[in-house]
């Protein structure tokens, strides 16, 4: 061993005696431990050197890489310093990052959850008397979240309330007095890639290839005024998805929006890309028109169609024939029925043979009708959204079950609401059209590689 090396030897030795007075701080073995490891590492320091035995100890500084280190002093919230017995880093961290939460039940106030807590009356009425923020805390509701953290006597130190998604009311307590902050939480998307080939159905080939129920109903409702996924979808039809996972805090929140998505039906292929236009975020084709379409193809869901358009149906109560002049979709009772398209409500009333029935007048001469409802949300004269809730289905006026009859009139001539092309929203554009090629070209290249890793994964 070289000179230099049994001099840090003898420093670490020296070192190790020392320790050896603070007996109250660690037991006898895992000292004895500790000082053992203390001389082998300064064996091996002494053993690394490669200078020669005339350069002194005092001649040669060696840098260690060693973690950062927190002072074992906590700055209090007034600016003091809260000193604790245990110098240990990870106790420190531990007990200032733990929060006690507490999740609102029934009829259960924040007065009540402070006694709960053992917190003052005095706290409490602290915090109500800061801002409109703390204010709102008297109505509070089932399910919200509280997070507390407390001094060693017991007392309030912090409170934490999610305000939103993105934001915490943040309550720090000095002992005296307390203050708000807004505390912005930590969101981050990240996208995903995903596929499936539907064998019986589609949200059972969405489950398989990871897709929560909310997001297999967005992929329907993206191609929804294309493919009927009630009556259209055939085994073997495939979907290539990319879409967003959303993260706060760290931990898994929920799923985002689609950001691309392709669908391929009786070998028929339909894409949809998503893209911010003016204020607004819709999907396109690649060609650059909207997914969206003036009309819904179908106003509700629904089981199945109990009687398609027919001019020459028998009806199954008057026992004759009289054309059918719309489709009968069967729904539970109570299923939302939808306005197919913008428009006015012309008539909304009940009669004999059509029960609650709502009647819609739409641009470019276009008039829906929907008829035996079990009760109206509408009234005549009033203006309705596409997507908005008109009544909700029954089987009032000549029904046998409940179902939802709808009517598509076009210049006056009914059409088969199944078949009849449904006109799209205006196109993009000059600059708006190239700015959408130049965002969609990743998203459908990786959308053409997804495909393509399918056909290789196939046997």
């Amino acid at each position: 061993m070289s000179t230099h090396g049994v001099k840090i030897t003898r420093v670490f030795s020296s070192l190790a005696g020392r320790i050896l007075h603070y007996r109250g701080q660690l037991t006898r073995t895992r000292l004895y431990l500790f000082t053992v490891t203390l001389i082998v590492f300064g064996l091996a320091l002494g053993g690394l050197d490669s200078h020669t035995e005339d350069e002194t100890i005092t001649g040669k500084v060696m840098l260690l890489s060693l973690p950062n280190r927190h002072d074992s002093g906590l700055s209090r919230i007034d600016g003091s310093l809260e000193t604790t017995g245990d110098n240990s880093v990870a106790s420190i961290s531990a007990e200032f990052d733990q929060w006690d939460r507490v999740t609102v039940t029934a009829g259960q106030s924040l007065d009540a959850i402070f006694r709960q807590q053992g917190f003052s009356a005095a706290s409490l009425q602290q915090v109500m008397a800061l801002n409109k923020e703390t204010s709102q805390l008297r109505k509070i509701r089932p399910g919200d979240q509280f997070a507390f953290q407390r001094y060693t006597d017991g007392s309030l130190r912090r409170m934490r309330y999610a305000l939103d998604e993105t934001h915490y009311l943040l309550i720090e307590h000095n002992g005296r007095q307390a203050y708000a902050s807004i505390e912005t939480r930590e969101i981050f998307t990240e996208a995903r890639e995903t596929s499936g080939t539907i064998t019986s159905s589609l949200f059972l080939a969405g489950k398989q290839a990871g897709l929560s129920d909310n997001m297999v109903m967005k992929l329907a409702n993206l191609f929804g005024w294309d493919i009927d996924f009630v009556l259209d979808i055939r085994a073997g039809d495939r979907f290539f998805l990319i879409y967003e996972k959303i993260y706060r805090d760290g931990n898994f929140l929920r799923d985002g929006e689609i950001i691309g998505a392709t669908f391929i039906n009786r070998d028929e292929k339909f894409q949809a890309v998503r893209f911010h236009t003016g204020d607004m975020t819709q999907y396109f084709a690649p060609n650059g028109h909207t997914m969206h379409k003036s009309f819904l193809r179908a106003p509700l869901s629904f089981s199945y169609i109990s009687s398609n358009f027919n001019p020459k149906r028998f009806h199954p109560i008057l026992k004759r024939v009289k054309a059918h002049k719309g489709i009968d979709y069967r729904a539970p009772r109570g299923t939302p029925v939808l306005a197919a398209g913008e428009g006015r409500v012309i008539r909304s009333a009940y009669s004999k043979n059509n029960g609650h029935h709502v009647i819609i007048q739409h641009a470019n001469n276009v008039v829906t009708k929907y008829l035996h409802f079990t009760n109206r949300k509408v009234k005549q004269g009033q203006r309705v959204e596409q997507g908005e809730v008109i009544g909700y289905v029954g089987s009032t006026g000549l029904a046998e079950a409940p179902h939802l009859h709808y009517e598509f009139i076009l210049n006056g001539v009914h059409r088969n609401p199944r078949t009849v092309d449904l006109p799209a929203a205006e196109p993009l554009d000059g600059t708006r059209l190239s700015d959408f090629h130049q965002a969609a070209a990743p998203v459908l290249t990786r959308l053409s590689h997804l495909e393509a890793a399918s056909m290789y994964a196939s046997p």
